[in-house]
C-alpha cells in the first residue's frame, strides 16, 4: 500500500457517558471523527488529517495519542466552552440504545475551516454533521478524488433540502438500513438503493450491525458480513469505525475500482469487530497493523467456501 494518498476527516470529537451492561462509564473519549480516524490509521500511515472542535475540558492526552498514531489533529479547534456530550443507555443484549441527553457546547458554533495545506486532500470522509456544514467543507477543497458522506434521521426529516444538494455531490453515502429505508421511502433495501443512488452517490454503503453491510455500486450488490465475536463489549462508534476502515483502505490503495472497494468492505468490517470489543476506542487505540492482520485472516476463513458454487451433476 502506498502512503501517497490523504484522507480527510470531518466531524465531531465527543465525549460519552455510556450505560452499558458492564458498568456505567463516564467521559470516555468519542465523536465520529476519533473513531474514524483511528480505524483509518491502522491502514493509512500518515496520511489521515482530522477537522473539529474540542472544548477546554478535552484532554491533549487523547489528541497526542491521535497524533502518536501519525494522525494530523492540526485541523482540531480548541474552543471556549466544553466539548460536546453525548449519553447513551444500551439494552442488556446491546441490541438498542436510548440517549438519555445530548449537550452540543462547542459542536453548535462548529463551522469548520480546513486548513490550506489539507484543501488538495483526494480522499474525504465527511462525518455525521448538519448536511449544510457537509457542503460548507466541500466549497473548501480542491477537486477531491473521493467523498464519502454519512448522515441521519434527524437530517432526514428536518433537512431534506440540504441533504438532497449533498447527495448530489457526494460518491459515496454510507448509512444503516433505518436510514435507507427513510431517505427513499422505500422498504426494500435493493429498491431503496437504486431510489439513493438515483439521487447522486454513485456508490451506497448500508450498515445492517450484526447482519453486516452491503455495497450497491455500478458492478451490482455485494455483501459483507459482520465478524462473530464471542463478546460485544460496546458497540459504540462501530459504524464510524467501519466507514474510516473503507475510506482508510481506499486511500491507502489509491484504487476504486470495483475489485479494491469490495476488499475495503472487509476491513472496513473487521475494524468495527475490532471496536465493539472494548469500552469506547480502546480496542483501536490498543490494536496494531498485526491485530488487523490476523482479524483479515481469520475473516478470510470465515468466508472461504472451499470450491467452486456449481451445480452437482
Amino acid at each position: 500500500m502506498t502512503t501517497s494518498n490523504h484522507l480527510l476527516i470531518v466531524g465531531s470529537i465527543a465525549f460519552d457517558d455510556l450505560d452499558l451492561p458492564t458498568g456505567e462509564h463516564r467521559d470516555v473519549a468519542g465523536g465520529a471523527a476519533t473513531y474514524a480516524a483511528l480505524a483509518a490509521s491502522l491502514l493509512l500511515r500518515d496520511g489521515v488529517r482530522v477537522v473539529g472542535v474540542v472544548g477546554e475540558d478535552f484532554p491533549a492526552g487523547v489528541l497526542d495519542a491521535m497524533k502518536a498514531r501519525g494522525i494530523d489533529a492540526g485541523g482540531v479547534e480548541r474552543a471556549t466552552g466544553k466539548t460536546f456530550r453525548w449519553h447513551g443507555r444500551y439494552s442488556a443484549d446491546l441490541a438498542s440504545r436510548t440517549t438519555l441527553d445530548t449537550q452540543l457546547n462547542v459542536f453548535a458554533d462548529f463551522r469548520p475551516q480546513i486548513p490550506p495545506s489539507q484543501r488538495t486532500s483526494p480522499f474525504v470522509l465527511l462525518g455525521n454533521i448538519h448536511p449544510a456544514l457537509q457542503l460548507d467543507v466541500l466549497g473548501q477543497l480542491q477537486r477531491p478524488k473521493l467523498v464519502a458522506a454519512d448522515t441521519m434521521n434527524f437530517w432526514i426529516e428536518r433537512e431534506p433540502a440540504s441533504l438532497g444538494e449533498l447527495l448530489s455531490r457526494i460518491d459515496l453515502l454510507v448509512i444503516n438500513d433505518e436510514e435507507a429505508r427513510q431517505l427513499s421511502g422505500i422498504h426494500n433495501l435493493v429498491r431503496a438503493a437504486e431510489d439513493i443512488r438515483r439521487r447522486g452517490p454513485r456508490m451506497l454503503v448500508v450498515k445492517r450491525g450484526e447482519f453486516g453491510a452491503l455495497l450497491f455500486d455500478g458492478a451490482g450488490p455485494f455483501f459483507v458480513p459482520a465478524y462473530p465475536l464471542e463478546e460485544i463489549v460496546d458497540p459504540t462508534g462501530a459504524g464510524d469505525s467501519f466507514a474510516g476502515g473503507l475510506m482508510g483502505y481506499l486511500a491507502a490503495r489509491g484504487d476504486l475500482s470495483p475489485g479494491s472497494i469490495r476488499c475495503a468492505m472487509f476491513f472496513a468490517s473487521a475494524l468495527g469487530s475490532l471496536c465493539v470489543e472494548a469500552v469506547g476506542p480502546a480496542r483501536l487505540l490498543a490494536a496494531n497493523r498485526s491485530h488487523l492482520a490476523a482479524r483479515i485472516a481469520s475473516f478470510a476463513k470465515l468466508v472461504d467456501h472451499g470450491g467452486d458454487l456449481a451445480l452437482p451433476t
